[in-house]
């Protein structure tokens, strides 16, 4: 499949956004490979099975229903988007839509022809049509009330309509210009839907029925086990192999022993411990790639009076010891962070420096604040490792530890993942470690997605009440800067890169000064791979690109 990102329709809006929206960072440079990532020759040649070790199984298969990575790791195999992220890389190529171009408010859409479902049904414009409210419309007879908080962020803020001329083309317009918009449609929350699996009723939380190289086969949640089947009416390259078996290994230990052991071909959210374990081993390889992600402690002001002091949160950054948990906890394989954005998009501002451990600093913007004698909090973590915390419990133990030194009592609310997420989105938390893996690689990923709340600011506060309709919860935090909002609201609008960057620059400033996270660590993508494995890359955005695979 060639990749078509440089054709002339699209100059435009490539030039604005990034082609690969990475600031210096080449796309070769964002994977690290086993073997040649060029794609097969249509079909697949080779067979076997894949399996792939995961920390966590997939509570739903639908892709409107979850925030979840782990669940997208299955989804992006069974579905396609309009627009893919090449293998590897941040750049943004063809899928269902072959060609487009974007101009104002203004989107047009050119359908890939002769394109079916896995079970025989044709692809059409209705399809994206009827995605697009399920996921958005309330007056659609069959909008999906229970639907994840992307609906808003990937589509719905941003289109006004959608028409078809024709089944093989869409007009799409804007609510407002969007410079971000051509990528969203790449996200994993904008995969196609069926739109007679969509107005039938089918239930896509337990059965699936997509575009994409793979077919669902079993779904075991009993024992976290996913079986995919190649799709035989794949429209595309690949798949290389005849299944991909999805596990869940929820220990890391266990699962970097079984991947040792022959048990697994890939797996991933490796801690530091794990990485010795896969590396000393002469049957896998760690493999790693530049992460486009952000780990951070998010401070909950709807449910504790105290962060919302911008005192209180900068005396708790001070007091925290980022660089010794990205040197020592994360055994370097992370960067200390010290801002939203990532160092590999445009919209970080490299001259943002880190909050450096200052217990004297700490201790003063406390008292100023009126807490001289400390407070206590809960902070809820997870318990396995993700790619943006490759020690989610040392890294709170080390806080806990920091704090106790300024009169800070922290007690640690360890969950499993999805038991988090639930909490988390319900707003129960007091303080929160979280991450975050880019969906488009572009900054209003990062500083929109996690820190706006996409409702109004209250007069005279910085903060919004969790319950408030409307409210994002993707921002863990419930603060509400109205410079900040006003600034990324205006980024979003602007064409030119450049004149992006300095909002978000901007932006970025605020975000640190008014510190509503500790930001911690930029991390690593790492994964062990089997070597019986070829033709695998890290994907920092998208995939995993299971389709190229082949297994001896």
């Amino acid at each position: 499949m060639a990749d078509r990102c440089n054709e002339p329709s699209r100059r435009g809006f490539l030039k604005a956004a990034g082609t690969a929206t990475l600031a210096t960072t080449a796309t070769g440079s964002v994977a690290g490979c086993l073997g040649d990532s060029d794609e097969a020759d249509n079909g697949g040649s080779g067979g076997g099975t894949l399996r792939y070790g995961r920390s966590a199984h997939s509570a739903t298969l639908d892709p409107q229903n979850t925030t979840s990575g782990e669940v997208s790791k299955v989804t992006n195999q069974i579905y396609d988007g309009l627009i893919d992220f090449q293998p590897g890389g941040a750049a943004i190529t063809e899928s269902l839509a072959t060609d487009w171009s974007m101009e104002g408010t203004s989107v047009s859409l050119t359908l890939r022809e002769g394109v079916q479902f896995d079970d025989g049904t044709e692809f059409t414009a209705a399809d994206f049509i009827a995605t697009y409210r399920r996921f958005t419309d309330e007056e659609y007879e069959y909008y999906f009330e229970d639907r994840s908080a992307y609906g808003s962020f990937t589509l719905g803020n941003w289109i006004d309509s959608v028409e078809a001329d024709g089944d093989y083309s869409l007009s799409i317009t804007l609510t407002q210009p969007y410079a971000p918009f051509l990528r969203n449609l790449a996200m994993f929350a904008a995969v196609v839907l069926s739109a007679d699996d969509i107005e039938s009723g089918f239930d896509f939380n337990s059965d699936a029925n997509g575009t994409g190289p793979f077919q669902l086969s079993e779904l075991d949640d009993a024992n976290g086990r996913i079986q995919l089947t190649r799709n035989s009416n794949y429209w595309g390259d690949g798949p290389q192999v005849d299944q991909v078996l999805f596990v869940e290994r929820g220990q890391n230990s266990t699962r970097a022993q079984a991947l040792v052991e022959g048990e697994l071909d890939i797996i991933d959210n490796l801690d530091p411990s794990t990485i010795g374990t896969v590396e000393d081993a002469d049957s896998t390889t760690v493999v790693n790639g530049q992460g486009i992600n952000v780990g951070y402690l998010g401070f909950n002001q709807s449910q504790v009076e105290a962060f919302r002091d911008t005192r209180v949160r900068q005396a708790i950054s001070y007091a925290i010891d980022t660089q010794s948990i990205v040197e020592e906890v994360y055994d370097g394989i992370a960067t200390q962070a010290g801002q939203p954005c990532p160092p590999a998009l445009f919209g970080q501002d490299d001259e943002i420096e880190p909050y450096g451990q200052d217990l004297e600093a700490a201790q003063q913007l406390l008292s100023d604040a009126g807490y001289d004698d400390g407070f206590s909090f809960t902070l809820t973590t997870f318990q396995d490792a993700r790619g943006y915390n490759p020690a989610p419990l040392p890294t709170a133990e080390t806080i806990r530890t920091n704090l106790s030194e300024i009169g800070i009592d922290v007690e640690i609310d360890d969950r499993q993942f999805a038991d988090y997420l639930t909490y988390l989105d319900e707003g129960n938390h007091d303080a929160a470690l979280a991450g975050w893996y880019t969906d488009n690689a572009d900054p209003d990923n990062f500083y929109y997605v996690l820190l706006h709340p996409q409702v109004s600011s209250p007069e005279g506060k910085d903060w919004v009440d969790w319950d408030t309709e409307g409210y994002n919860t993707s921002n863990r935090t419930a603060w509400a800067n109205q410079e900040y909002m006003d600034l990324i609201e205006n980024a979003q609008q602007t064409a030119a890169q450049d004149d992006r960057a300095e909002l978000y620059h901007e932006a970025a400033q605020i975000a640190h000064d008014e510190a509503p996270w500790v930001y911690i660590d930029y991390a690593d993508e790492i994964r062990g791979v089997s070597n019986r494995v070829s033709d695998y890359s890290v994907a920092a955005i998208g995939g995993p690109f299971l389709r190229l695979v082949s297994v001896e």
